[in-house]
Order: structure tokens, then sequence, then C-alpha cells
């Protein structure tokens, strides 16, 4: 089954004309830009990567112009890459848009089909359903790219373990989890020799607590990634005001006691 947009787009002529506009300068790039030219899908891969991250860190800042422009640079990744595939006779822009266009359609059958999802967690649950069907009913964790970093890799496990019903009732459980690994954790480092202390079991404790801090995180709708993120910008924005503030006053930091930098850091979290 299909479904018509509710309502007609006034913009999708010029949207199209942009569209085909970009593929245009691309095709006129690979063929005459010597740069363009050499590029490779292993050259281009981490430039990509790094892409991807500068559009978090617009979002992040809320830098909405700077989306736009991001979102831009990564629009020219994709059509790059189907341009180097059409090359190769692999595929073109045509068999992306396509394939990810039948995707969604097959993913969404409470939208093109005949099932019923009440809410956005049977759509996750169905999701993954649907994708594991896909994949020939191979481990359920076997889309887990082995590159992600590991906070990303971490709430993806846990996704995907809940799209199988492998996963906590309640909030409650998952805090008593993380009090658990805590002390654990603890219980590894409080000792008084520290020469006896076991690091490998240390670490093995602590990657535990993350990891059930993590899975707390997606009980309360707490994206842990970027709640890291945004602390660790509130750090380097409240350093560097310590840095400047007491550089104004002749001050070193290496010469400064922590209470004198203390006094600059309660001044910066007050503005």
């Amino acid at each position: 089954m299909s479904r018509q947009l509710s309502k007609p787009d006034p913009r999708r002529a010029e949207k199209l004309v942009a569209f085909d506009r970009l593929l245009t300068i691309m095709d006129e790039l690979r063929e005459n830009c010597p740069w363009d030219k050499k590029q490779t899908m292993e050259t281009l891969r981490h430039l990509t990567i790094e892409e991807t991250y500068e559009l978090g860190d617009a979002i992040l800042e809320n830098d909405l112009e700077e989306v736009k422009k991001e979102l831009g640079d990564l629009m020219l990744h994709m059509v790059f890459y189907a341009k180097i595939g059409a090359e190769k006779e692999a595929f073109d822009i045509t068999d992306v848009l396509n394939g990810i266009c039948d995707k969604l359609v097959h993913r969404h059958p409470h939208i093109y089909g005949d099932v019923e999802a009440k809410d956005e967690q049977a759509v996750k649950e169905n999701w993954e359903k649907i994708k594991l069907k896909e994949k020939g009913n191979k481990s359920v964790l076997g889309g887990v790219p082995p590159s992600l970093p590991a906070m990303v890799k971490a709430m993806r496990i846990q996704e995907k373990a809940r799209g199988a019903g492998f996963d906590w009732d309640k909030k409650e459980q998952v805090w008593e989890k993380v009090e658990e690994e805590m002390q654990e954790f603890k219980e590894e480092f409080n000792i008084a020799d520290e020469q006896k202390i076991n690091r490998e079991r240390a670490q093995n404790e602590f990657g535990d607590l993350l990891f059930s801090l993590i899975n707390y995180s997606r009980f309360i709708d707490i994206n842990p990634e970027e709640a890291l993120e945004r602390t660790n910008k509130k750090f380097i924005k409240r350093f560097n005001y310590l840095e400047s503030e007491s550089g104004k006053d002749g001050k070193t930091l290496s010469e400064m006691t922590l209470d004198e930098m203390d006094a600059y850091w309660n001044r910066a979290k007050e503005l």
C-alpha cells in the first residue's frame, strides 16, 4: 500500500533542479578537476567522518546556519561516492535513492502496510525485527559496526538487544545494576597497597559501570554521547575563561594553587 503526501510540496520542482545541479557539478569536477579526479572511496572516507563530526558539533551548538553548510558538505560526499560507484559500474545515484526508498517503505509497515505501532518503541522494535529478517536471521548484534566509537557502540548494542526482547522492564532495575557495578568497581580500588590493585580487573569493572550507566540513560531518554559532549564543551569554555582571566591578572596557571584556580572556575560557572 502506498500513501500520498497530505499536501503537495510547492518547492518540489525547485528541489529537483538544485539536486540535478549538484549532480552536474559533480560530473564536471570528476572530469576536469585534478584533485577530484584522483579521489577514491578510501581517500574520501576519513573526510566524510570528519564532516559528520562537524555536523554533530553544529547541531549541539544549535547553529542552524552551520548545520545547513555541513549538510551540504555531506550531500556532496554522498553524490561523490555514487559517482565513483557509477564509474565502477556497481551502482549510481538512482540505485542509491531507490534503495533507501524501498528500505524505508519495507521497514515502515505501520505506514505502508497493515501493521499497527502504538508508540515510538513499537516502531523501533519492528524496525530491528525486520532488519534481522533481511539479514537472514543472523546474530542480532551482527549489524553493529565494529569501528563505532565505544560509547556509540554500547548504545547500539543495547538498542538491538532491546529490539530482540532482551532488556530490563523498569528503570529502577537498571539503577540497581548501576549501583552494583559501582560497588564492584570501588572494591577493586579499596585496597591500601597501590601495588596490589589488579588493573585489568579494575578496568573491566569500570567498563561494566560505564555500560550500565549508558543502559540507564536509555530509560531516562538521555543520549549519553550528546550529554558527555555537552559537558566537554562546558569544561572547555570554563577552562578558557580560567586561562584568559587569570592571564589578565598577570598569573600563570602552572604557578597558581588549586584554590586560586577554583576562584576563577567558580566565576566561570556563575557566568
